[in-house]
């Protein structure tokens, strides 16, 4: 074996160096892509001039919203002890609400009345009527981040108890609810994964059957009888509002065969039925004295109707919806049957419409063209959210910041704050209100002070539970400055 000698190796030295300055000279910005992997290179004009790091932002000021006292005052909620519920519970704690804020709703003179028409809505609300908020989002919210704190406070100023509606069958961690499945319940949903061929999901864009669809012929060869559950119970760990309610309501549709139903509360037996069978869209409602135990759903069936949610609930008051769905960019609405989803926005008086999304596509947006197209299929989503309940007020929570790794540390992806303007402009055009969560963390480059502090997780993308916290106080107090000048107005 031939011996190598020094030589040798300043040979081989030399001319990987030739290659990395070779790749350097061809490279774009900082980054090659490599069979769809991005590969970091050292830039000659970085080796050059190395970049400078990144500056941070303080963000002392800003986090310093009180999120300590969200529980405030617990309303009685005693009912006489019968089987049905006497309509009392939903009752507001009230509070002092302040028109100064750090940061603000952006709307136009429609996005205003929009706004102020909802306000209204929330009135009624400590009067004696529900009013319901869906709050969409991707990962951002998903297992009732930012939705359970807004929610808790909602309730606490106007009134209401309970998580309202949660999906069929949960996939992710939260703190508000615990449910079990038995093991032939299968999740569909319009936004990735298993899908329904009838896209009937209603208002939480997530389904679950215990068999597949099936069509007419397959439906006469099925004679063995399947038998399901679904257990639904509240937990400590949920804010006090969100775990009290005496009301639950079962959602479903495409029930086309016999199907057996039993509800237990605990180990009573409290409700047998057999679910409509004319593959229409229905409700099955229970009240209860006061909030129940654990609350198990049997099914007896054949062919699976498919069950597209449960809502638990007070008599009247604020119910806030959580709809997390991970890796969504907001565009599902073309995915789903607006007839299914119009009915159960009327079922649960949907009132306001909050979207939050934009951050799942930030990556993939390299130029400015992109931003427009997402943006414009945006904006094709927030007219159909208000073709389905043209009474429901629509606002945009747009993207936090988000931070890419580059020569000079963490920095935000270059194309998000032009992203964040144009989901601003699209918003407005449709009479859509506005609320911007990159601008309210401190903008620019402001995510690594988040995660500095434990507010955010070390991906850069997403809030802690604290994090998600101070957001939503942040979001609360723009909401609620725009109440109390609508109020003082009105007065």
């Amino acid at each position: 074996m031939k011996q190598l000698q020094p030589f040798h190796v300043l040979i081989y030295l030399a001319g990987i160096l030739v290659l990395l300055t070779g790749i350097s000279f061809l490279v774009n910005g900082d980054k090659i892509n490599l069979f769809g992997a991005d590969i970091r290179f050292l830039t000659f004009n970085d080796a050059l001039t190395p970049a400078k790091p990144a500056e941070k932002k303080d963000i002392t000021d800003i986090v310093k919203v009180d999120t300590v006292n969200i529980e405030g005052a617990t309303a009685d909620t005693t009912i006489k002890n019968t089987f049905e519920s006497d309509g009392k519970m939903g009752a507001p704690a009230g509070g002092t609400l302040s028109a100064e804020a750090a940061t603000s709703i952006q709307f136009n003179e429609k996005g205003q009345a929009a706004l102020h028409a909802f306000f209204e809505k929330l009135d009624g609300a400590a009067k004696g009527k529900k009013v319901r908020v869906l709050h969409y989002g991707d990962s951002q919210i998903e297992g009732d981040r930012m939705t359970s704190y807004i929610r808790q406070r909602l309730q606490t100023q106007f009134g209401g108890f309970g998580p309202g509606t949660i999906p069929a069958k949960n996939e992710y961690n939260t703190i508000t609810f615990k449910q079990t499945c038995s093991p032939n319940f299968s999740r569909y949903t319009a936004f990735g994964g298993a899908r329904l061929k009838s896209k009937k999901y209603g208002s939480m864009n997530t389904a679950a059957r215990f068999t597949s669809e099936m069509d007419s012929v397959q439906m006469l060869s099925a004679t063995t009888v399947k038998e399901a559950f679904i257990e639904i119970e509240p937990t400590k760990t949920a804010y006090s509002r969100a775990r009290t309610y005496n009301n639950s309501k079962m959602f479903y549709t495409s029930c086309y065969a016999p199907c057996k139903i039993k509800v237990y509360n605990g180990t009573t037996l409290v409700h047998e039925d057999s679910l409509e069978n004319d593959g229409k869209y229905h409700v099955l409602s229970l009240e209860f004295p006061s909030t129940p135990g654990k609350l198990r759903y049997e099914f007896s069936a054949t062919v699976s109707p498919t069950i597209i949610g449960f809502s638990l609930e007070s008599d009247y008051g604020v119910m806030v919806d959580n709809i997390g769905m991970r890796g969504s960019s907001g565009t599902f609405f073309g995915k789903i049957d607006h007839n299914t989803a119009a009915k159960m926005y009327e079922d649960l008086n949907v009132e306001m419409v909050i979207m939050q999304f934009g951050g799942n596509g930030v990556p993939y947006m390299n130029d400015s063209s992109s931003v427009r197209h997402y943006a414009k299929q945006f904006k094709g989503q927030l007219y159909t959210v208000k073709k389905l309940r043209p009474s429901a007020t629509v606002l945009v929570i747009g993207p936090s910041d988000m931070s890419m790794q580059s020569a000079s540390g963490r920095v935000t992806y270059k194309m998000l704050p032009f992203l964040v303007q144009e989901m601003t402009r699209v918003s407005k055009e449709v009479g859509a209100c506005y609320w911007d969560l990159f601008s309210a963390m401190g903008g620019e480059n402001s995510m690594p002070s988040w995660v500095e502090k434990g507010l955010a997780g070390n991906d850069y993308i997403h809030f802690s539970n604290r994090g998600a916290s101070i957001a939503s106080q942040l979001f609360f107090d723009a909401l609620a400055a725009e109440y109390v000048k609508w109020k003082q107005g009105a007065q």
